[in-house]
């Protein structure tokens, strides 16, 4: 399967990156480039799993996509909007990354390599992550007392081969049920036990009742609509009872895997005593503090904007009372951002088990747009003013949690590019380089050190990065997730409503936008540039970007050093050697300075 083209690169002259030209460290100091082992080339070999099977605790998504995927062809569909879309609900969420979370390559790497440095703790990694990434076959392993591990362990020759996920074929339960990802029957079983929204009920804390001995057509699948329902297909055909609940449709129902807190251990891998849980991604609670939150100004659930209501009445299914038309319906498009995990996983299908018509495409370009309204940007001032343009530029947070939210590889960066009467560039501040890094980044060479947050920038190698930076028990920055005790830097952008100065520690500003930065809260920040020019440039032209990287160059340097021991690792470092594009423009703005 092969991808449109898309070159993203404003800039493609080589740049050396030296360690001294970084902004440095708020709290290390640089040491040594990494130097990475030579890369072998691996590749996946992932089964194509089987989407259509039935037991006594879930269904594949096949049994829900042949009723709510729209299959007639030319004037005999009917599962479309008034602009002739297509709103299949199997259809559209197949090429999200909820459908392909346990197939993601990078997840697959990092448990690879979470495993490797905490072997003794594999179990409880095994556990974890395959509980909001593999939740079907985590529930069932949890159930039969036979947990899932993610990776075989033992061998045939000693006799105690225990086969691992990843290595299991389409004939494994297991398998069929792990790389279904987070399906329709995992997110429309868990019931409102009173739990949703609270600490019990996240890090995967979510509840699917048992019908295991009963009549599993009895099981409940709960929707948001409570009228015209059509029980008898629903049971006959998928052996679930359609049930209304309006929990389904509550931030509170995607809090139990988008808060989720890990238990920190040292680098002998000893649980941190004292250290509480460390909270490896806050959005709801990041949600919650905002002006989006329910009762606030901006109210609007996690489901109102990724998965937006379609405008008009439409059939949400090809048979049955689902043909009936219904209002508010809910598009099962699972919106996001990472375009560049969805590239690679279009690029290298085959190898990862997923059949060729998934349509990735059609899902990148709605998370472009998505995207793009991201957030805003502003010129507030640009003079010059003895030989220096003083450039201002504001930036605007429009989502409902931190920007970038979740996984602490993600992170922002403000492109800057300024160019003469001519048309010659004098000064580049944040290009983005062909293999991912960003010039002028201190973590780029050297995965140790990072950036620190700007409220002034008077060099080009100073740059302004919005991300969150782990730190361990020793205070040292570390990408080990379960290594991580508590942030050293997180200047992400922050939430409308979100009053840095009152919010918990779990989702609190760190470092020097905590404390030395007075406009940088709120949902906004403000970047002032002091940039030399010429006289004789005159008028000079300006180009402000915002851009987005799911995947931060510093953070996979760190991760590929293993690449040489650990397979898994050496995979993902294939698939991402591969990229034609590694970040999204998410808005830019145009000025000029005379």
């Amino acid at each position: 399967m092969q991808l449109l083209s898309r070159q993203l690169i404003s800039a493609v002259l080589p740049v050396l990156l030296l360690v001294g030209c970084g902004g440095g460290s708020e709290d290390t100091d640089p040491a040594e480039p990494i130097s990475l082992p030579g890369a072998r080339g691996l590749v996946p070999a992932l089964a194509v799993s089987t989407y259509n099977f039935e037991d006594d605790h879930f269904s594949g998504s096949a049994a829900c996509g042949d009723c709510h995927n729209d299959n007639a062809t030319g004037d005999a569909r009917t599962m479309l909007d008034n602009d002739g879309r297509d709103l299949s609900l199997e259809r559209a969420w197949r090429s999200s990354m909820m459908a392909n979370a346990a197939r993601d390559p990078y997840w697959k790497a990092v448990v690879a390599s979470e495993l490797a440095l905490y072997p003794q703790h594999a179990a409880e990694i095994n556990d974890t992550c395959t509980r909001c990434h593999a939740p079907m076959a985590n529930e069932v392993g949890r159930r039969t007392g036979q947990p899932i591990q993610v990776f075989d362990t033992g061998s045939e020759e000693q006799g105690n081969l225990v086969k691992g996920i990843m290595s299991m074929t389409d004939a494994d339960t297991p398998f069929n049920h792990a790389m279904d990802g987070v399906s329709c029957t995992v997110c429309h079983q868990i019931a409102d036990d009173g739990n949703l929204g609270t600490e019990a009920g996240m890090t995967g804390g979510f509840l699917i009742e048992d019908y295991t001995g009963g009549d599993v057509a009895e099981r409940p699948a709960y929707g948001q609509y409570a009228e015209d329902i059509d029980v008898g297909y629903m049971k006959n055909l998928a052996k679930f009872s359609p049930v209304f609940s309006a929990h389904i449709s509550t931030s509170e129902t995607c809090a139990t895997c988008h808060n989720l807190k890990s238990e920190p251990f040292d680098t002998e891998g000893v649980p941190v005593p004292n250290a509480g849980h460390f909270p490896e991604q806050m959005v709801y609670s990041e949600w919650e503090a905002s002006a989006y939150a329910t009762g606030k100004s901006l109210e609007t659930t996690c489901q109102g904007c990724h998965m937006p209501v379609v405008e008009s009445a439409v059939p949400i299914a090809s048979v049955g009372a689902g043909g009936v038309v219904r209002e508010n319906f809910a598009e099962h498009t699972f919106l996001g951002a990472n375009t560049v995990m969805q590239s690679m996983l279009a690029e290298w299908n085959e190898e990862l088990g997923i059949p060729d018509d998934v349509n990735f495409e059609e899902s990148i370009l709605r998370n472009r747009q998505f995207l793009s309204g991201a957030a805003e940007l502003t010129i507030q001032n640009s003079n010059i003013n003895n030989g220096i343009l003083n450039l201002d530029v504001k930036v605007v947070n429009n989502t409902g949690h931190k920007l970038p939210s979740g996984y602490h590889s993600r992170r922002v960066v403000m492109h800057v590019l300024v160019s003469d009467k001519d048309g010659k560039t004098i000064y580049e501040n944040g290009r983005i380089n062909n293999d991912g890094s960003i010039a002028g980044v201190i973590e780029d060479v050297n995965s140790h050190s990072y950036e620190r947050h700007y409220d002034v920038i008077t060099d080009a190698n100073q740059v302004q990065v919005y991300q969150s930076i782990m730190g361990n028990s020793d205070n040292e920055q570390t990408h080990s997730l379960l290594n991580g005790t508590h942030y050293l830097k997180d200047n992400r952008l922050t939430p409308a409503g979100f009053n840095k100065k009152q919010v918990d520690d779990d989702i609190a500003v760190k470092g020097f936008a905590a404390t030395q930065d007075s406009n940088f809260n709120f949902g906004e920040d403000v970047v002032s540039y002091k940039i030399p020019v010429e006289a004789g440039g005159r008028p000079y032209n300006i180009l402000v970007e915002l851009l987005y990287q799911p995947l931060s160059y510093g953070h996979l340097q760190a991760l590929f050093a293993s690449s040489d021991e650990i397979d898994a690792v050496d995979e993902f470092r294939t698939l991402y050697d591969s990229l034609e594009f590694t970040y999204e423009t998410i808005t830019g703005v145009v000025g000029q300075a005379q």
